[in-house]
């Protein structure tokens, strides 16, 4: 499984926003310059995020974008499941039932143990788990 461009620049997107909270609605030309992405790029990604109400937009001269919900509340692997879909390692990871060699399949209980720890990682982490963890290194490199 490989996460594509679009998954990679959606979670710091998001984290972008999280971080600069406390800023209100953010511009995604203010996103795209901290993070070195295109605007274009973020702006195909926005649509895919704002169908699933985790952002609040705000048009206008000081419109721009925050995440609708606390950082706690947004995982990773409900973010790149938005944007990649399945985590699944192999299709019949996630839907055993609609491959005919499942019922026999030696391989079937690896694809789904590791379909099952990628869930169980990717869920565990949330947005603010991130910043708490970069806040950290940044304490401990801490220099006069």
């Amino acid at each position: 499984m490989k996460i594509s461009t679009k998954g990679r620049y959606a979670l710091r997107m998001l984290l972008d926003l999280a971080e600069h909270r406390s800023e209100g609605y953010i511009a995604l030309k203010d996103i795209a310059e901290r993070q070195g992405i295109s605007k274009k790029y973020l702006e195909q990604i926005v649509p895919v995020l704002n169908r699933s109400d985790i952002l609040k937009a705000n048009r206008g001269y000081l419109g721009g974008y925050m995440l609708a919900k606390d950082p706690s509340q947004y995982t990773v692997g409900d973010i790149l499941r938005l944007t990649e879909g399945s985590l699944a390692p192999v299709f019949c990871a996630e839907c055993p039932g609609d491959c005919k060699r499942s019922a026999g399949c030696p391989t079937l209980p690896v694809w789904q143990g590791l379909y099952r720890v990628i869930n169980e990682y990717l869920d565990g982490i949330t947005l603010q788990d991130i910043l708490d963890a970069e806040n950290r290194l940044g304490a401990d490199n801490y220099m006069i």
